[in-house]
Formats: structure tokens, sequence, C-alpha cells
């Protein structure tokens, strides 16, 4: 079997992108990437279950990516987050957007956009293996199946 390769060790490479102390993101900037890698994580899963078309493969996807789920998914984990999880989730929960979801409450987008940015953290940390953990974690308390 091959190898696999770290996708953001690649992007690195490739691009040479420098080194940065990712604690010094804002939160946004974590819930940005966040948003994008727990949507592909989703993204794959949901493909990886069986090839149908790509109206199907949204509707399932939706279902998960959206911020009353993400929401109930950050409830679910809060008691097993470590310290810095939980200030990263905080920064992220408590960071002025200047935008907010159209089906789900303000508190419901905050507590999404602090999942996000704690995705987002695990991600641009490297620890890959944490947030994909913590996702299926989230899935199996909160009764989801992809």
């Amino acid at each position: 079997m091959e190898e696999s390769i770290n996708i953001l060790n690649a992007i690195k490479q490739q691009f040479d992108c420098k080194e940065v102390d990712i604690r010094t993101y804002s939160p946004l900037t974590l819930a940005y990437i966040g948003d994008a890698i727990y949507d592909l994580v989703i993204r794959t899963v949901v493909v990886e279950r069986g090839n149908q078309s790509a109206k199907g493969l949204h509707k399932m996807t939706v279902r998960y990516v959206n911020a009353k789920m993400q929401a109930k998914m950050i409830e679910a984990l809060e008691e097993i987050l470590t310290d810095e999880e939980v200030a990263v989730y905080h920064r992220g929960r408590n960071a002025k957007s200047y935008t907010s979801a159209k089906n789900a409450s303000i508190i419901e987008y905050r507590m999404a956009t602090g999942f996000e940015a704690l995705m987002g953290y695990l991600y641009l940390k490297g620890d890959t293996a944490r947030m994909l953990a913590l996702i299926q974690t989230a899935f199996a308390k909160t009764g989801m199946k992809i």
C-alpha cells in the first residue's frame, strides 16, 4: 500500500509557504479554514458511501455541514476537549462576525463558528487524527450517522 501524503505538508511544500505560529491567527481565520476542512471531511465520507448524483451528494452533505449541526456537535464534545481546544473554541465562538446563518439562531451560529475555529486549528496544527476523532465522536454522541 502506498504511503499517504499529509495534504497540509504537501501544500506548504508545493507552494513554498512559510511557517507561521497558528496561535497568532485570528479566530475567524481559523474558522474560515475550519469550515473548508470540515466540509471536505464530510464530502469525502459522503462520496465514499456511494456514487450518486451531485444533487444527492449535496443533499446528504448539507445535513451535516450547517450551523445547527455544528452547534450540536460542539455541545457533544465540550466535556472531552483539552484546555487548549476549549480556549480555541471559545475564541471562535466569541469572535465578532459580521455575517449570520440563514437557518440557525445567533447562538447556534456562534457555537458553529467556534467549532469551525477548532477544526481549523487542529488542521493547521497538523493534528488531523484528533480532528477526525472529534468529528467521529460528535457523530456518535449525537446519534447521527453519515
